[in-house]
């Protein structure tokens, strides 16, 4: 029996950063990526993200919740006491900017914890604003993820740091349309146990993201399996998507895809009049 391919999604944020943002849309299809993802779409227009999605072919699989001043060193505010007016604004924003551009998923950063601030009283925030966010983007069809960032390495304090810990806040809650963004990189800082948890919990996992460990860089580079993950995946039937959110290793992101080839369609050059091919249809 033939496995199901997996579908390969170029993370913007993180991928082909040698080029302006917007040129990075196409740079992703003729590389042979169908979906993209970033971290934030607030800073642009959102009528021409959704061009550019439509010119190359391509589909927005994911991006985040507005996540309160990140130049200033916050990464979220979904756990913060006294900013749940701020947290509601920002899940319309999200929103928005979601239907705008076709996009299914928006994830929730918890935060960083601040100091001074019983856990009880974070937890607290966080499962209030999680269930508002829950209905609100149900509402919409929208899918609301969770994400376990590694406070070892990356953000130092994050209060979400485990997937043991989202996965039990997904069972509390029991909100229909809550699912755990499972990033393999941040997983192996923190937890390790990949494959167990990945298949324990398939049908909570709505997203994933890959980066190898140490150094963020692209699968194969460091020491995470990667063969056996991705064999496992087709195994077990994951058909969502993979979020390639790594550091390509010399800064150059067409070298670092050579792991990724079977998954992967290049566009055709341009025909001989000059003219450039129709982008593939979008995946669904």
């Amino acid at each position: 029996m033939t496995r199901p391919a997996l579908q390969l999604s170029a993370n913007l944020s993180f991928l082909f950063t040698e080029y302006e943002f917007g040129e990075r849309f196409e740079r992703a299809a003729r590389a042979g990526f169908r979906g993209v993802e970033y971290m934030f779409p607030y800073a642009c227009d959102r009528d021409e993200l959704r061009a550019l999605l439509r010119e190359n072919g391509l589909q927005q699989v994911l991006h985040n919740l507005p996540a309160g001043d990140w130049a200033a060193g916050e990464r979220g505010i979904a756990c913060l006491p006294g900013r749940e007016a701020e947290f509601r604004e920002s899940v319309a924003l999200g929103i928005d900017f979601a239907r705008t551009l076709g996009c299914r998923q928006l994830n929730c950063l918890a935060g960083i914890a601040p100091t001074g601030i019983v856990d009880e009283e974070l937890h607290a925030t966080l499962t209030g604003n999680l269930r508002y966010a829950g209905e609100q983007l149900a509402r919409h069809g929208i899918r609301l993820l969770i994400e376990p960032i590694n406070s070892r390495v990356d953000m130092p304090g994050f209060w979400l740091d485990t997937p043991a810990k989202a996965l039990a806040l997904i069972a509390e809650l029991a909100i229909p349309n809550l699912w755990l963004q499972y990033d393999v990189y941040h997983a192996q800082v923190m937890a390790g146990d990949l494959a167990q948890t990945i298949e324990s919990h398939i049908d909570r996992i709505a997203h994933i993201q890959l980066a190898d460990n140490p150094g963020r860089n692209e699968p194969g580079s460091g020491e995470i399996n990667y063969p056996f993950l991705f064999d496992l995946l087709r195994r077990i039937g994951y058909d969502g998507w993979l979020g390639c959110e790594y550091r390509p290793t010399l800064a150059n992101t067409e070298r670092s895809l050579g792991w990724a080839r079977e998954w992967l369609a290049p566009l055709p050059p341009a025909r001989a009049d000059g003219t450039e091919p129709p982008p593939p249809p979008q995946r669904h």
